[in-house]
């Protein structure tokens, strides 16, 4: 039995076989870590750029009570933590020298590490968004819809995706990957994007999903072009990509929104979303030198891309 504590790892495989039975215990509010290292663990450890993913878990008495993890440039991802606990991560993390941009995590978690690593570090943190992560209860279209329809994404859309995905990517403060044809074709291969067109049949908004993992997928991304922007499009495109979801057998389907645009949340809501819980995002300043515990090489700094960004910008 390992000693109780914190314990990092680069070994996806390693980190699953002591943390999945954790992560799976609570979808909902893992459904950014149950995603991410399902892609990590299918697409390869470069699968959200060149450099290593990070893991840690935290152990008492031989169970995991607590994970995160990083997939360097961006933020760590936390699952929830008391003050104590993100306190002893911070220590932690800061003692091994990592540096860290900020942190993402429940509301509650994130406030108390940024507190923390602004202790440990010096650092100062900054909230830089906050969002509500919603879970779909009864599914109810709007009334009445726009004109047109809805249909899954083929390949004859895939310029028209990879357009839309690098104009979202920028809307969020991204920058884009100079070839994000893989995005579309994997989208496209396994049907995870859909649709709404106008009567002309002319694309007007697209709504993707998240690979089912543990029962529990996510919408993500919603985007609507600026100039069609305010017709309903994007709505009527989270109503048939979340009908589809509950089709296929998901048990839970979940998406994020952020609390600055009231637009996106009111209509979530009017369409059958409900609030699970809040989280926050903070920037952290004067991060200071990073040091890898001994035996981890650091790896070329990726590119940026949106699974662990916002995940959704349009108009109703």
């Amino acid at each position: 039995m390992r000693p109780d504590g914190w314990h990092l790892t680069e070994d996806l495989n390693g980190f699953l076989a002591r943390a999945a039975d954790f992560l799976r215990s609570r979808p909902a509010l893992h459904t950014v870590p149950l995603t991410v290292t399902e892609a990590l663990r299918t697409r390869g450890a470069d699968a959200y750029g060149a450099e290593a993913p990070i893991f840690g878990s935290l152990e008492r008495a031989g169970e995991v009570r607590a994970a995160f993890f990083r997939t360097p440039p961006r933020r760590p991802y936390l699952t929830s933590l008391t003050p104590e606990e993100a306190d002893t991560l911070a220590a932690h993390l800061a003692r091994l020298g990592h540096r860290l941009p900020g942190v993402n995590a429940d509301h509650d978690t994130a406030t108390a590490f940024a507190d923390a690593w602004a202790r440990h570090t010096g650092a100062t943190p900054t909230l830089h968004e906050r969002k509500r992560l919603y879970r779909l209860g009864t599914l109810t279209p709007p009334e009445p819809l726009p004109e047109g329809r809805s249909r899954v994404a083929g390949e004859q859309d895939r310029e028209q995706l990879m357009l839309w995905h690098r104009e979202f990517i920028t809307a969020i403060g991204g920058t884009p990957a100079a070839d994000n044809s893989s995005w579309a074709d994997t989208r496209i291969a396994q049907g995870r994007v859909t649709l709404w067109e106008t009567p002309d049949g002319d694309p007007a908004s697209m709504a993707g999903v998240t690979p089912m993992v543990a029962g529990q997928v996510r919408v993500a991304p919603v985007y609507t072009p600026a100039y069609l922007r305010g017709h309903g499009y994007a709505g009527a495109a989270t109503v048939e990509v979340s009908r589809a979801a509950l089709a296929a057998g998901t048990a839970e389907v979940l998406l994020f929104a952020d609390l600055a645009n009231p637009t996106s949340n009111g209509l979530y809501q009017r369409i059958g979303y409900r609030p699970v819980t809040d989280f926050s995002v903070y920037d952290f300043s004067c991060a200071g030198p990073e040091i890898r515990p001994p035996g981890i090489a650091p790896r070329a700094v990726g590119v940026d891309d949106f699974a662990l960004r916002r995940g959704h910008v349009h108009g109703t």
